[in-house]
């Protein structure tokens, strides 16, 4: 059974990467607060004062004081089951990036058996590449394209708001999915093992890989399905390394 609109939502974590203002802190954990969001995940905020968070914040201090700081963004989502970044950009790995209103859906949906993290870049040019390889969806806010940059705080906002709406949908639950960190993992031998036969190239491998982390993303990787993938890594990586050879003099 799904949350009550009325109920805070406490499996959606809100993950501000790399933040520059403290008063646009402040106003995202108020933002929270008035969507019944209250987990709030900093990565490497680049103010310290914390006059203008409290001001902005009002009466979300608690959300602020609750706030949990991480030195990276694979610590702040290593426990979810579902990451999902936010873009206002194009490019090739952001091309599968959907309104939050169509994803929102979803998202409750994956919070009846995961954490699910909605991750946000610094104000002044957003997720970086590097940040976006550790999301498995992506949502973009529709806006007018003479101007399609929001202040911070408006994008939470937004967001929050749909997933609150989307709250007494009635969808049926996701199933339990692999934590990020155990994705990550996977990423990381299944790179090394393509790597090893010359699938990926050596000066880009990621290229290749932001593909496969798409593909993997839009199926929604339970455990067991991360085993698997681990193990042909490891079968990959056994045959790169004359494993067969060894097999084949036995016989």
């Amino acid at each position: 059974m799904l949350a009550s609109p009325t109920m805070p939502m406490s499996d959606v974590r809100i993950v501000l990467v790399r933040p520059q203002g403290g008063g646009n802190v402040g106003a995202v954990a108020r933002a929270m607060k008035n969507m019944g969001l209250h987990d709030l995940a900093l990565v490497r905020p680049a103010s310290a004062d914390s006059f203008w968070a409290e001001a902005m914040a009002v009466h979300a201090d608690d959300v602020l004081r609750a706030a949990r700081r991480h030195d990276t963004l694979a610590d702040a989502v290593a426990d979810c089951g579902l990451v999902v970044g936010t873009t206002c950009r194009g490019g090739q790995y952001r091309a599968a990036a959907e309104s939050p209103r169509a994803a929102a859906a979803r998202i409750v949906a994956a919070t009846a058996t995961n954490r699910v993290a909605l991750v946000f870049g610094p104000e002044d040019h957003g997720l970086s590449n590097e940040d976006i390889r550790l999301c498995q969806q992506f949502v973009v806010i529709p806006t007018a394209p003479e101007y399609p940059s929001l202040n911070l705080a408006q994008a939470v906002l937004v967001c929050c708001y749909e997933v609150f709406l989307a709250r007494d949908a009635d969808c049926a639950p996701a199933p339990e999915l692999a934590p990020a960190a155990r994705v990550e993992f996977m990423f990381e031998r299944l790179q090394a093992a393509l790597l090893a036969i010359g699938y990926l190239h050596d000066s880009n491998p990621e290229h290749i890989m932001y593909t496969f982390r798409r593909i993997f993303g839009r199926a929604q990787l339970e455990d067991r399905d991360v085993r698997v993938l681990l193990g042909l890594a490891r079968q990959i990586e056994w045959y790169a390394q004359g494993g067969w050879q060894q097999m084949v003099g036995r016989g």
